[in-house]
C-alpha cells in the first residue's frame, strides 16, 4: 500500500468521526397507534379485462341450476297441495263411495250392499293427540257388564272447555247434539279411510262441511249428553265399523303404535246391520239437514253431461267446485254435485 493511499484512509477515518460527533443526535417522534383500515379486496381489484368479463354470465348460469332446482321443488309442492286439497275436499271417496255423506255416525247404517275390503293399510303418521296435554284415560274400549253395552270408543279425562283438537286432516261430516247419547259432538272423515268421534262437547268451533288440520281447535270438552262427569268420548272408526282406538294410538305417550295401521274385515255384517252398530240421526232443529254427492270424472265426461244425469245446471256445478264453463276436466277428479 503506497502513501498516497494511507493519507487518503486516515482521512477519511477523520471526516466521519468528525461528522458523528458534530451531528445531534435525531428525536423519535411517538404516533399514537392508529387502526389501518384496509380495503377489501372488493374494492381493491382492478376491474378485469378480456375473457375473464364473461365470468359472471357462466356464474349467473351454474347459479340458475338450483334456480331450476327450487321451481321444481315448488311446483311438486303446489302439485302436491292440489292433491291434498282435492282428497280433503272429497276425503276417502274411493273407499266411501260417493254418496255416504249421510247423518249416521255410521253413514252405512242398515246398508247391506256395502263392500267392505278385506284388509286396508292406514296412514298414521300424521296423528295429533286430540287433547292439547295428555291426560289419564278413564274408560276403555269396550263391552260394559253394567250398563249391559259396548262401549265403541275411550273416554279421555278433560276439565270443561278444554280444547279439543282434530286428530288427522279432514273434512267435517256431522255438528250434532244427541241428549241421550253423544250429547254435542263431532264427527270427522280422514283421506287415511277413518272417521273419528268427539263427543260429550260443551261447544263446536267448526261448521259441517268445514276443512280441517291435524291439531286445529274442534271443540271444548264438556259433559254434554249421557255423561257422568267431564270427558272426552273419542271413537275411530274404519266405514262405520268401530275400532278400539288404543290399537292405533299408545294413549300414554300421545303417539301412533305404528305408521300404519293394518284394518282387517272381522264380522263385517253385525257390524252394519246390527242395532246396537247403527248410529244415531242427527237431532237438529226441525232442518233434515243437507246431503253432499259427489262425482268422479270419467273418460268423456262434460259438464253438461253430469248436470243433466244429477238433474242440476252447469251453473250450479260451476259455483259449487269454484269451476267455470270453459274449465277442462282431469279424470280421476271429483267433483261435488249437490
Amino acid at each position: 500500500m503506497t502513501f498516497r493511499q494511507i493519507l487518503l484512509l486516515c482521512s477519511g477515518s477523520f471526516l466521519l468521526s468528525f461528522a458523528n460527533a458534530t451531528t445531534p443526535p435525531v428525536k423519535k417522534l411517538e404516533v399514537p397507534a392508529q387502526k389501518l383500515e384496509v380495503p377489501s379486496p372488493a374494492t381493491t381489484q382492478p376491474k378485469k379485462k378480456g375473457k375473464e368479463e364473461i365470468k359472471p354470465s357462466a356464474e349467473l348460469l351454474a347459479d340458475n341450476l338450483p334456480i331450476k332446482d327450487n321451481r321444481r321443488v315448488l311446483e311438486l309442492k303446489k302439485m302436491m297441495s292440489e292433491v291434498s286439497e282435492e282428497e280433503l275436499e272429497f276425503p276417502a271417496v274411493d273407499l266411501y263411495g260417493e254418496d255416504s255423506w249421510s247423518q249416521y255416525v255410521n253413514p252405512f247404517a242398515g246398508n247391506k250392499s256395502v263392500q267392505i275390503p278385506d284388509t286396508c293399510s292406514i296412514n298414521c303418521t300424521e296423528f295429533s293427540y286430540p287433547l292439547t296435554t295428555i291426560t289419564a284415560t278413564t274408560s276403555r274400549f269396550g263391552y260394559r257388564r253394567r250398563f249391559r253395552r259396548m262401549h265403541y270408543g275411550i273416554d279421555l279425562k278433560v276439565q270443561v272447555g278444554d280444547t279439543i283438537r282434530s286428530a288427522f286432516d279432514g273434512k267435517v261430516r256431522i255438528v250434532s247434539f244427541e241428549r241421550k247419547g253423544y250429547g254435542n259432538y263431532i264427527v270427522v272423515r280422514h283421506p287415511n279411510g277413518l272417521e273419528t268421534v268427539y263427543g260429550h262437547l260443551s261447544k263446536h268451533l267448526i261448521q259441517e262441511g268445514q276443512i280441517v288440520r291435524a291439531g286445529e281447535p274442534i271443540g271444548l270438552g264438556g259433559n254434554t249428553g249421557r255423561s257422568t262427569g267431564p270427558h272426552l268420548h273419542f271413537e275411530t272408526r274404519f266405514m262405520g265399523i268401530p275400532i278400539n282406538p288404543e290399537e292405533i294410538i299408545n294413549f300414554d305417550t300421545g303417539i301412533p303404535l305404528k305408521e300404519q295401521y293394518v284394518f282387517v274385515k272381522r264380522n263385517t255384517q253385525k257390524a252394519i246391520t246390527g242395532t246396537s252398530y247403527l248410529a244415531k240421526k242427527k237431532k237438529s232443529s226441525g232442518s233434515k239437514g243437507s246431503s253432499i254427492a259427489i262425482h268422479k270424472i270419467r273418460q268423456g265426461d262434460t259438464l253438461s253431461g253430469i248436470a243433466a244425469k244429477y238433474g242440476t245446471s252447469v251453473a250450479k256445478l260451476c259455483k259449487l267446485n269454484g269451476l267455470t264453463s270453459k274449465t277442462t276436466l282431469k279424470v280421476g277428479k271429483s267433483i261435488r254435485v249437490s
